[in-house]
């Protein structure tokens, strides 16, 4: 399938129709294979312009294969148990209150995880004088970063196989 324009401006993307315009490079209109391989777009401008393309099922299932990659960060099975409920609702098979639940269920476990770094987080501080702690910070927000960085360039990167396997258009 080829995007104009036009096309993309009703996804209301936040860029203004100049930039969008800029990103076409004198073309009509462009595939989203084009968009994905650009260079143009940051990768999480990508990956937003490939969720667009979906339908609701396939973004659903996308959605599950990302929170998939990640998901052996956490040894609480909730997460799990909300990504295979996700599944099953995109099929069809789950109802909305079974996701409901467990999507509750994953929040509970999101939110005992984070107090726990959190903690965790503190006590490492707390360990160590003032001069080391500003040191650690920065090293640890960089490390969070880097580790986002490369999620969204694994998604972009399976976005695009997606895209020039067919899968979306």
């Amino acid at each position: 399938m080829r995007y104009t324009v036009d096309d993309v401006m009703k996804w209301r993307p936040c860029y203004k129709r100049a930039k969008v315009k800029g990103l076409f490079d004198r073309r009509r209109s462009v595939t989203l294979v084009d968009i994905l391989s650009s260079g143009e777009l940051s990768d999480a401008d990508a990956i937003w312009c490939a969720c667009r393309a979906m339908d609701d099922r396939r973004r659903r299932l996308f959605a599950c294969d990302c929170a998939d990659s990640v998901v052996r960060l956490t040894t609480d099975p909730r997460a799990a148990v909300c990504i295979a409920v996700a599944r099953r609702y995109a099929d069809g098979l789950a109802t909305s209150e079974e996701l409901r639940t467990a999507c509750a269920a994953a929040d509970a476990a999101a939110a005992c995880a984070a107090a726990y770094d959190a903690a965790c987080a503190a006590a490492y501080a707390a360990a160590y004088d003032a001069a080391y702690a500003a040191d650690a910070a920065a090293y640890a927000a960089a490390c969070v970063a880097a580790y986002a960085d490369a999620g969204r360039e694994t998604q972009r990167n399976a976005l695009l196989m997606l895209a020039l396997a067919g899968e979306i258009q």
